[in-house]
């Protein structure tokens, strides 16, 4: 790092603390603080919840299953876009959280079931949360001291102190005053400018990456994988383990089920304006993360090529031996991509990259604190009160959970030992609500008939098996004679063995992925089971409308546009009433655009399945592969200049209507999330 890479990372930081100071006066109430009052626009939305989503962790978490899965999984991925689409502009479940105005998920449980469930969900979802939060702070500090050089001490006076903790202190110290600031109106802003930089290094990093290796250096390594072990050709990929098409499958049924279910950034689902201006912001979104995606598939290979071509060999050896110098294998492969990136990367895009990452663990870990705190207090702590907090008091307590959390995950990460892939980790830990969480959220805002029995027994159902999924994995496989026999039940996992004295069990454990998709299934089926049979019994249905704020429930201001009806082939692609001619052209754009690579995906399927391949061997066609590979890139990256200037543009505009909004808005003190004991037996059925 020279002195340019210093200076824009001071740059960086400087900017995004010089705005919170700025914009903390427009924070006036819980509802700001909660949900920035929901006034956010479409644009404003989709930037900061794209970088508040990704996160330092989550690059090096893409970087690493990168390596290992290259292009092939992105082939997969091409049928994503067709349901990514169809969840987004149907609104699929954002829509109608929005319509409900709860500011948080178990909110929302408590007005559809009870207020014991949203309580118990709550902690589910707390508890949950803190644990996939808990390894955020090691793998965002390791990545800065591997990718800065920096020395494992540094000294105070007298005293020596590590760097590692230290450096975790720091960044943790700074997103936590970005919330105690502003709430979500800072972490919002903050998250835009952090957001829109990052787009734009990601773009100039991809470019300047390709060139620099070289799609021919790429092609001759990819050429060579072995069987089964392909790197371009996703029909040539039955042995590459965990991210192969079992993984993406899982993924795409977790679009449907999943849709909301994690809570990590969860203030976004309540900040928009109103649902349809929320809706619109899911459309951007699928625009907004073309340079990301480049990079995050693009410099994988690009790493793998260095790591593995005849001309960079003694590059490739100089990195070894510092990856050596690493103990544990899991944090071994996530420092792989950045060391190679910082050996790479020139004086300024050195700064820029280091910039980004800096600026994507502070979003995250902003984000992350607003999210899993305030959902302790809103959901945990106050539904056992009676009454409703004062304001002054209820955000004294909200900023008190957020020194909890903290805490609590400086400390997780100082000894917690990661043992797996980090987005298995991911998984793992989330299925411990995701799994069950889909059931629950679907069939509270789609159906009348769902009980608040098949809510429970959704819950305990995924949670057991989530948390039997976890403490497998991190327990040592290992148990004497006497254990084995009575864990006898778990024979299934594998078989046993005896060695230097002591009985091992060979498991074949679910990954992450795999236990999230069996708790989907399980879930689903039991909540519709449980249901129905208690609807069979009492034949008693919810009142929707009342819930979603429609008919005589309607509330001014919460819905867009006219009485125009719409006809039904606008209905069928998600149009309603509420969009203008700008809406329509961006449906239309979006549906043609995802599409058309879907129809590519038919014909490249149909086309390889129908080829006769002696003896397995499918390298006859790699050059094909390469070529479409080596094309869609360019593509995305022509679409992701225009998208940049669109979206920066557009942002900024929501940020000066957000700042205007909540300076004139009167604050309603009796908006902060607190449910009547009335109005909850009034919601729940039972």
């Amino acid at each position: 790092m020279k002195f340019l890479d210093w200076t824009i990372v001071l740059a960086m930081y400087a900017g995004i603390v010089l705005t919170v100071v700025l914009t903390k006066r427009y924070m006036r109430g819980v509802t700001d603080y909660l949900a920035a009052g929901r006034s956010a626009g479409r644009y404003l939305l989709t930037i900061s919840a794209g970088i508040a989503g990704l996160g330092a962790i989550t690059v090096v978490a893409n970087l690493e299953m990168g390596y290992e899965a290259g292009f092939a999984l992105g082939w997969w991925g091409l049928t994503m876009a067709l349901f990514q689409v169809f969840v987004t502009v149907s609104g699929w479940v954002n829509y109608r959280f929005r319509r409900t105005r709860s500011l948080t998920l178990a909110e929302f449980f408590e007005r559809r079931y009870s207020r014991r469930f949203r309580i118990f969900a709550g902690s589910v979802a707390f508890v949950a949360g803190l644990i996939n939060f808990g390894i955020f702070p090691s793998v965002g500090a390791r990545f800065f001291i591997h990718f800065l050089g920096l020395p494992e001490t540094w000294a105070l006076g007298p005293l020596v102190l590590p760097v590692f903790p230290t450096l975790m202190a720091g960044l943790l110290i700074t997103a936590v005053y970005f919330v105690f600031a502003g709430g979500q109106v800072a972490v919002m802003i903050t998250d835009f400018i952090q957001g829109a930089f990052a787009n734009i290094v990601f773009l100039v990093l991809a470019v300047y990456l390709l060139l620099y290796v070289g799609w021919g250096d790429v092609g001759e390594v990819l050429s060579q994988t072995p069987a089964g072990h392909s790197k371009i050709n996703p029909f040539d990929t039955g042995f590459v383990e965990d991210f192969n098409f079992k993984y993406f499958l899982i993924g795409v049924l977790g679009l449907f089920y999943g849709a909301m279910s994690w809570q990590g950034t969860q203030a976004y689902n309540s900040s928009a304006k109103t649902a349809h201006e929320g809706k619109m912001g899911g459309v951007l979104g699928l625009w907004r993360g073309r340079s990301q995606d480049v990079f995050m598939t693009l410099v994988p290979i690009l790493v793998f090529t260095v790591m593995h071509h005849s001309n960079w060999a003694g590059f490739a050896s100089g990195i070894s031996d510092q990856l050596a110098g690493i103990d544990n294998e899991a944090v071994r492969n996530q420092m792989r991509a950045p060391l190679v990136l910082a050996a790479l990367l020139p004086v300024g895009l050195l700064g820029a990259f280091a910039a980004l990452m800096l600026g994507a663990f502070i979003s995250t870990h902003n984000t992350y604190l607003h999210s899993w705190s305030s959902i302790f207090i809103q959901d945990v702590v106050i539904p056992f009160r009676k009454t409703p907090l004062s304001p002054g008091a209820h955000l004294m307590l909200l900023r008190g959970g957020v020194i909890g959390v903290a805490i609590f995950i400086f400390i997780f990460s100082l000894f917690y030992k990661q043992t797996q892939a980090i987005m298995l980790f991911f998984a793992l830990t989330a299925a411990i609500f995701a799994g069950w969480s889909g059931a629950v959220i679907i069939g509270g805002l789609y159906t009348r008939w769902g009980t608040t029995a098949g809510a429970w027994a959704a819950t305990l159902s995924g949670v057991t098996l989530a948390v039997t999924g976890f403490i497998l994995e991190q327990a040592q496989r290992s148990w004497d004679e006497s254990a084995v026999a009575f864990w006898g039940i778990l024979d299934f996992l594998g078989t046993a063995r005896a060695e230097n004295g002591a009985i091992w069990v060979d498991a074949n454990l679910p990954n992450g992925q795999e236990l999230w998709g069996w708790a989907m299934w399980m879930c689903a089926v039991i909540y519709v089971a449980v249901s129905w049979g208690e609807q069979a019994l009492r034949r008693r249905m919810f009142d929707l409308d009342r819930l979603l704020h429609r008919g005589e429930y309607e509330i001014v201001g919460e819905t867009e546009g006219n009485t125009k009806i719409v006809n039904r082939g606008w209905r069928a692609l998600g149009i309603t009433s509420e969009f203008g001619r700008r809406d329509r052209f961006l449906y239309l754009l979006t549906w043609g655009w995802n599409i058309t690579w879907v129809l590519i995906f038919i014909a490249g399927t149909v086309f390889f399945l129908t080829r006769h391949i002696e003896g397995g061997d499918w390298s006859r066609w790699d050059f094909l592969w390469l070529d479409f590979w080596h094309t869609k890139i360019w593509i995305e990256l022509a679409v992701a200049v225009v998208v940049i200037v669109w979206f920066t543009w557009g942002g900024v505009r929501d940020v000066k209507r957000l700042l205007r909004d909540l300076s004139s808005r009167p604050v309603d003190e009796s908006d902060d999330g607190f449910v009547d004991a009335r109005a909850e037996e009034d919601s729940a059925d039972s």
